[in-house]
């Protein structure tokens, strides 16, 4: 039936030229964008997602900003404790030069103290952006022992995030404290005492009686019941100068691998007089003395410890008579191992003793900033590594949001043009359907 009031083949003409055009407007709406998921409305689910995501790709580009700060942090300490090393070696060459005989031990001072000074320099320069690992003040209310770099933005399955960060302890880095109660790698370390479960004890002089023919004798004395167990820790150490007999004065060090060799354990803890005995005949046997422990019988030229009573470890010669002696000297400890300040060396009327002690004592510090830089290097490698993993984290984000939004260009352009061509035809499909009424026009005439 033709109808002038109804076109039913207009309308469905005209229909289906509004679905083309929405389509086509969607299609030149993701060309333009290059998104397929533009807006919450395009698809509320993916577009939240990628929200999300984007989000967090932002807070992975801070991080990555963090990381290239600490990095530079770390390689400014590394690059500064790298030249200390070569400095403490000129020291060191120095101090064997000084123990030639016929040298001006005074012109040789000169050198060092310039050496000195440039290893205050290297400490104080080695900043980046306010910050200084080298020389501190462990006194500071902004002082912190735990320097922290952030590494890495975390979001949960539940939605909950968290932030991720790499520590460096800068105690075991840090070259000088200007904070009078603490010590860095090179300056001489703090005094041991019973607060720290530790205490200096100096030994009593001994003599022999020719009358009685006794022995001489010497006492340490360490209250194990009012201080509890003696700890030594991996940096502490105590030492004193012991001679047997008038012979030569030795030195003994007690630390960490004298305790732990003596005892077969590896806490560093002493727990008793009877430990202390252990202890005491390993350090004096490392120090090439003759050394018996109290079931022993002692040579005429060594000793023999005794510590079967509580809070006294008593050491005695083999010898008996007036020859027989036990002086002991020089007592002290130190909480990182070092004995002398490498700023207040001072050779000018140093003896060979001195000369062998200082030595030593560069020796020492030269392997704590060879194993600090090492550490350096660790955490710098570290950096590095989570540095490429947070690009390429925050790269494959971005190719994972644009799977979900991203539209497909070679499939949006062959799309274009087939609705372009439906447009086309959809026109001329309404423009027949209108032309029907046209038609009904003629059998009136």
């Amino acid at each position: 039936m033709s109808s002038l009031m109804t076109n039913a083949s207009a309308m469905t003409a005209l229909k289906t030229l509004q679905m083309t055009n929405k389509s086509l407007d969607q299609t030149e709406n993701r060309i333009s964008t290059g998104y397929k998921v533009a807006t919450a409305s395009d698809n509320a689910a993916y577009w939240s997602i990628a929200t999300t995501m984007r989000s967090d790709n932002k807070a992975l580009s801070t991080v990555q900003d963090a990381l290239g700060l600490g990095a530079a942090t770390v390689d400014v300490a590394y690059t500064a404790m790298d030249s200390v090393k070569d400095v403490l070696d000129q020291i060191k060459t120095k101090l064997v030069s000084a123990s030639q005989p016929g040298v001006d031990k005074s012109k040789i001072q000169s050198d060092i103290s310039e050496l000195q000074k440039q290893l205050q320099t290297y400490a104080s320069s080695a900043s980046f952006s306010g910050n200084n690992w080298l020389s501190v003040d462990s006194s500071s209310s902004s002082y912190n022992a735990t320097q922290s770099v952030v590494s890495s933005f975390n979001r949960s399955s539940d939605n909950q995030v968290s932030i991720s960060t790499i520590d460096v302890n800068i105690t075991g880095v840090s070259l000088f404290d200007a904070n009078a109660n603490a010590s860095g790698i090179l300056e001489k370390g703090q005094a041991l005492t019973t607060t720290g479960g530790v205490a200096d004890s100096a030994g009593t002089d001994g003599t022999g009686d020719a009358a009685t023919g006794t022995t001489a004798s010497t006492a340490f004395a360490y209250d194990f019941t009012t201080n509890g167990a003696m700890t030594i820790n991996n940096d502490d150490a105590i030492t004193f100068k012991f001679a047997v007999n008038g012979g030569d004065a030795t030195d003994v060090t007690i630390d960490r691998s004298t305790v732990d060799t003596a005892l077969g354990t590896s806490d560093g803890k002493v727990g008793s007089s009877a430990d202390m005995e252990k202890v005491m005949v390993q350090a004096l046997k490392n120090a090439g003395i003759d050394a018996v422990n109290n079931t022993g019988t002692a040579s005429a030229t060594g000793v023999k410890v005794d510590g079967t009573t509580a809070g006294t470890v008593t050491i005695t010669t083999g010898l008996k008579g007036t020859d027989a002696s036990l002086v002991t000297s020089g007592t002290a400890s130190s909480n990182n191992g070092n004995f002398y300040d490498v700023m207040k060396i001072d050779i000018t009327n140093a003896s060979a003793d001195d000369l062998k002690a200082y030595s030593n004592a560069i020796e020492t510090m030269s392997g704590k900033v060879t194993t600090a830089a090492a550490n350096l290097g660790s955490v710098k490698s570290r950096i590095d590594m989570q540095q490429d993993f947070v690009k390429n984290l925050m790269d494959a984000v971005d190719r994972g949001v644009g799977a979900l939004v991203d539209a497909d260009m070679s499939q949006e352009s062959t799309r274009l043009q087939a609705l372009q061509t439906q447009q086309q035809l959809g026109i001329q499909a309404l423009s027949i359907a209108n032309s029907n009424s046209q038609s009904i026009l003629s059998l009136f005439r």
